[in-house]
Order: C-alpha cells, then sequence, then structure tokens
C-alpha cells in the first residue's frame, strides 16, 4: 500500500476517536468560553427596564476575578491550588517510588503486595474523603495516635495537611505502580556491571535506576500534577465548602455555578484550564517528559543511521 493511501486508511479508523474527542471535549470548552462571555442579570436598568437573563458582557468576568474581594478569594483559590500540586506530588514522588523499590525486589507475597496497594487507588475519592474525616475526627484515629485534640476538619492550615496526607495515601501507589513498570524494563546486566566496577547501592540509585526510570516516572507525575490542579471531591468532602485554607479554583468556580453565577463561573473554569496548559507545557518542555518527540527523534536517527541499499547489477549496467 503506498503512503497517501496508508494515511487515509488511518484518518478513515481514527475519525470515530476524533469525533468522540470533539464531543466530549471541544463542545464542552468551546461552550464554557462562549459562557464565560455572558452575564446573568435580574433587576431594572438604567433606562427603568426590567432586564432579565444573560447579557454579554465581554471580558469584564474575567476583569472582575483580578480586582476587589473577588480577587482575594481567586488568589487564595490559586495559591491552595499551587501548593496542594507541589506539596502533594513532592511526597507522593517520594513515596511512591520507595514503593516500586521494595516492589521490584524478589520477596514472598510480592502479588499480594502489589494487588493491596492498588487498593488505595482504587477507592473513590468521595469515599476516602469520608473515610479521612472520620479519620481526623476531634475523638478520630488521628488525634488518637498524637495524643492531642486537634480540629482537623476545620478552618486553618492543619485542614490543608489533613488534604495532602489523604491524598498522599489515595494516589501515591499510582505514581509507585508506573515507576515499577519502569523499573522493571530495567536490564539486570546493567546492575551486575555496576556492581562490578565497584559501584554502591545510593551510587546505583542516582546513576542507573533514576535515569533509566525517568520517562515512566515522569510521565506518573504529569498526570499526578495534571489531576491535583483539577483537585475538587477531596477537600470539598472531606472539610467542606468556602473554606478559605483547602478551596481550590474548581471550587471556587463550583461554588459560582452553585449560585448561578454561570458566567463567571464558566470565568473561573478557562482560567484553570489556561492554568493547567501552561503547567503541562512547561512540564513536557523542561523536564523532558515529551515521549512523542523523543520517539520521533530516535526514529529519524535510526533512518539517518540505516546503511543504504547497493544497487543491483542490472541497475549498474544500466547506469554504465
Amino acid at each position: 500500500m503506498s503512503p497517501q493511501g496508508s494515511g487515509k486508511l488511518a484518518a478513515l479508523l481514527l475519525s470515530p476517536t476524533f469525533v468522540v474527542l470533539a464531543l466530549v471535549i471541544a463542545y464542552p470548552l468551546i461552550s464554557a468560553l462562549r459562557e464565560s462571555l455572558y452575564r446573568r442579570e435580574e433587576g431594572v436598568d438604567e433606562s427603568g427596564f426590567v432586564v432579565e437573563g444573560e447579557r454579554f458582557v465581554g471580558i469584564d468576568n474575567y476583569t472582575a476575578i483580578f480586582q476587589g474581594e473577588v480577587a482575594d478569594r481567586f488568589w487564595n483559590a490559586f495559591v491552595n491550588t499551587t501548593m496542594f500540586t507541589v506539596v502533594s506530588v513532592a511526597i507522593e514522588i517520594v513515596i511512591g517510588v520507595s514503593m516500586a523499590l521494595v516492589m521490584h525486589h524478589a520477596l514472598r507475597g510480592r502479588g499480594l503486595v502489589r494487588a493491596s496497594i492498588l487498593v488505595p487507588w482504587a477507592i473513590p475519592t468521595a469515599v476516602s474523603a469520608l473515610l479521612w474525616q472520620w479519620i481526623f475526627q476531634s475523638d478520630g484515629v488521628a488525634n488518637a495516635v498524637i495524643g492531642q485534640q486537634v480540629l482537623w476538619t476545620a478552618e486553618g492550615q492543619q485542614a490543608f495537611w489533613a488534604v495532602v496526607i489523604a491524598d498522599t495515601w489515595k494516589t501515591a501507589p499510582f505514581i509507585g505502580l508506573l515507576t515499577l513498570a519502569g523499573l522493571q524494563i530495567i536490564s539486570t546486566d546493567v546492575y551486575e556491571a555496576a556492581r562490578v566496577d565497584g559501584a554502591n547501592a545510593w551510587l546505583t540509585f542516582w546513576r542507573i535506576t533514576l535515569p533509566l526510570v525517568k520517562p515512566a516516572l515522569l510521565v506518573a507525575v504529569l498526570f499526578r500534577v495534571l489531576d491535583v490542579l483539577r483537585m475538587f471531591d477531596l477537600p470539598y468532602v472531606m472539610i467542606g465548602a468556602r473554606k478559605s485554607s483547602v478551596e481550590t479554583l474548581s471550587m471556587l468556580a463550583q461554588d459560582e455555578a452553585t449560585n448561578l453565577r454561570y458566567g463567571p463561573a464558566a470565568a473561573y473554569a478557562t482560567v484553570l484550564f489556561v492554568y493547567v496548559v501552561l503547567v503541562a507545557f512547561v512540564f513536557v518542555k523542561l523536564l523532558g517528559a515529551d515521549i512523542i518527540g523523543e520517539a520521533r527523534t530516535r526514529r529519524k536517527e535510526v533512518k539517518k543511521r540505516a546503511p543504504v541499499p547497493a544497487p543491483s547489477t542490472a541497475q549498474a549496467g544500466v547506469g554504465v
């Protein structure tokens, strides 16, 4: 089959996927952008006429985000979202990589250990939030362990750390499992060569294990970063709505929509979307998580290194 025919066949086979993506991604995104340019108003205008329904306001919903009391609430939610992302993902990387290293070594009952580690990740987030809400009650398990009466689910910095602990417990296994998949494709010959050269365990980890597992680890971290930036259900169920210490951008957008302010809610959602896209772009470009780009580069290098076939006898005779 010619390259042109292969391209048409590939486009035909991928067309159902493109249609589904257009319905579930493109259409809602365009609708949100359109909604963010309108504002619902009810009352009497300057001329004394009754105004009802939506009115086109342009970028007023966006400019209102950065002004007055609304700006204070927005920046608080923005900082909370960013801090949740940085702190949670950093802790999950350390715990997840440690879990992967433990599971990678041959030990009795390794299959059971892997299955049990999946349990927190498989639990629905709302159920997990209720579970940790019970743990962090004033008379719950957490206070019984530390021997102090801390109001974990009340307004304050302790609520932030309660959400971080719950999120880490639930999603660290995700990073651990993807890292384990990367560890299993590393050849044992590499470690044997390192032992022969006299490398200790720490040097082997930094010079061999971490660089070779980097592609899988970066993909796991990228997924987790994008997931935490959209955090909503865990702090909402566990701590509650309109709590400044844990309110995120998603919670802010939901609160506006609940109060029938769909235009500002769509503006918040759009700002969050732009924030997620920028973080993903910077992550891919700076940290080298561009798996597709790396694959294309390797393919081009292989083609350049491929030997040029020698001309056949008949072609050589024609040339003479």
